[in-house]
């Protein structure tokens, strides 16, 4: 099969995010100049740098307020701040329910039944129920090109100015505890993935070949 995204698939649902899995979860917290939290999960999320440490994610167009913007990405424009909280299997549900459209006065840190906690250098709290968290400021946003009225998507990026890890994950070794982590990823479809300590292998890289064509 061959197909032109811009031509269409012909396939009952669009095949690109199951080709492009599994890819992490940007659980992204944030807060507006009034002071409303929002919380909400993104499946166009990764890590894109290392010096400085910076995260990015996706977001597509809002469907409940008049300016068409997601919460997350006119609360991070406001502010200039977010916080990444690392989902896993023992927040898969609430991480699901904190997915829900909902207007921009709703709690849904409250509505997941989730317990907000102070961060350390940005306003937006973060999830107690989460082991990991990336306190953020915002780099840029890049708003991308599109094909259609509704197909709008802007990319955020964050610098990680401050990380939280639960003690309990850091190994003697000094790395962490993945089989205890045990995070979920975003799969197609309704689809989710989880890691543990079964499914991770390691693969020493090359040296240095100074006669590689």
């Amino acid at each position: 099969m061959f197909y032109e995204p811009k031509e269409g698939h012909g396939l009952a649902k669009n095949p690109f995010n199951s080709l492009v899995v599994p890819r992490p979860i940007g659980w992204i917290s944030s807060v507006d100049n009034a002071g409303n939290v929002n919380l909400a999960p993104y499946s166009f999320f990764n890590g894109v740098a290392y010096r400085p440490p910076t995260v990015m994610f996706s977001s597509g167009a809002g469907q409940v307020e008049d300016d068409r913007m997601k919460d997350s990405l006119r609360n991070i424009q406001e502010t200039g701040e977010f916080v990444h909280n690392f989902t896993t299997w023992d927040t898969r549900e609430a991480m699901n329910q904190s997915s829900a459209t909902t207007a921009k006065d709703v709690d849904e840190m409250e509505l997941a039944g989730l317990t907000p906690i102070a961060s350390t250098l940005v306003k937006p709290p973060r999830v107690a129920e989460s082991p990991i968290h990336f306190e953020c400021k915002l780099v840029k946003t890049v708003e991308l090109p599109n094909t259609g009225g509704d197909d709008v998507y802007t990319v955020v990026f964050g610098e990680v100015i401050g990380v939280h890890i639960a003690d309990e994950l850091i190994m003697e070794n000094g790395q962490i505890d993945i089989g205890k982590l045990h995070p979920i990823a975003r799969m197609g479809y309704q689809d989710y993935t989880e890691v543990t300590a079964e499914t991770v292998f390691t693969l020493e890289r090359p040296g240095f070949h100074p006669y590689a064509k």
